[in-house]
């Protein structure tokens, strides 16, 4: 038995907290740090999400506030079956300005699943020529990541040309089956990678889309702004549920 159903209503990106909501993290002080930048133009038309940004947020303490520049998460998550597979499809087209040729992480257009239960992300990072999948359980702020007798935290990336249409609109997809313990992605229709043995159960999922970079802070703090603009576009997610 399947169902389907989508998050999108982006034309209430400006209610948040109705289906989506700006991102980010508690801090230790009491404060939330949100993946917000102020210069971001968002424009709802057709029923896809635009934004473009000039990146000017950083942090030069803490990785993943660094990494996420402007970014929605879904307001409600959405839950896994216990032993069946779930799937989210959408469309993303990224363009980037001022970004260093041939490096993706120096700005790009995201789809997050992050399972605040596990720390547990699977993605899909879209540059200008290339895109990357990314499969990861993290250490996230505030969040209690199971205990293994295996690596506990770890973040692979796999950087792909094929099967992508640079600066325009390619369809992503990720699908999780629980009782496998199998990840797999795609693009337009293919296959791109396929993980197995997924060493913990992922429980629900916030969707997020993102403006971000991914440079690794160095002892100085942070090395991610040189004047990068970030252009990305989202259409609804598509979410496909099969017991």
């Amino acid at each position: 038995m399947s169902r389907q159903f989508t998050i999108g209503d982006f034309h209430t990106i400006l209610s948040e907290g109705e289906v989506w909501k700006i991102g980010g993290f508690p801090m230790p002080d009491g404060s939330f740090w949100e993946f917000r930048e102020p210069n971001a133009v968002v424009i709802v038309r057709n029923g896809m999400l635009y934004a473009r940004a000039p990146l000017s947020r950083k942090n030069d303490y803490i990785q993943f506030l660094d990494n996420a520049k402007h970014m929605y998460y879904s307001a409600s998550e959405v839950e896994v079956p216990e032993a069946g597979e779930i799937s989210f499809e959408l469309q993303i087209r990224a363009r980037t300005q001022n970004t260093v040729p041939d490096d993706l992480y120096d700005g790009f257009v995201s789809l997050n699943l992050l399972d605040f239960t596990t720390g547990a992300a699977l993605d899909f990072f879209a540059g200008n020529d290339k895109y990357a999948s990314v499969y990861a359980v993290l250490p996230f702020p505030g969040v209690q990541v199971p205990e293994t007798d295996k690596t506990r935290f770890f973040c692979i990336f796999k950087e792909e040309t094929d099967h992508f249409q640079p600066r325009e609109f390619n369809t992503y997809q990720i699908t999780y089956h629980r009782g496998n313990d199998e990840v797999i992605f795609y693009i337009n229709g293919e296959v791109v990678r396929r993980e197995t043995s997924v060493p913990i159960k992922f429980n629900r999922f916030t969707v997020a889309l993102g403006l971000m970079t991914e440079k690794d802070l160095t002892p100085q703090g942070s090395v991610s702004l040189h004047g990068q603009t970030i252009i990305g576009e989202w259409s609804p997610v598509t979410v496909t549920v099969s017991e």
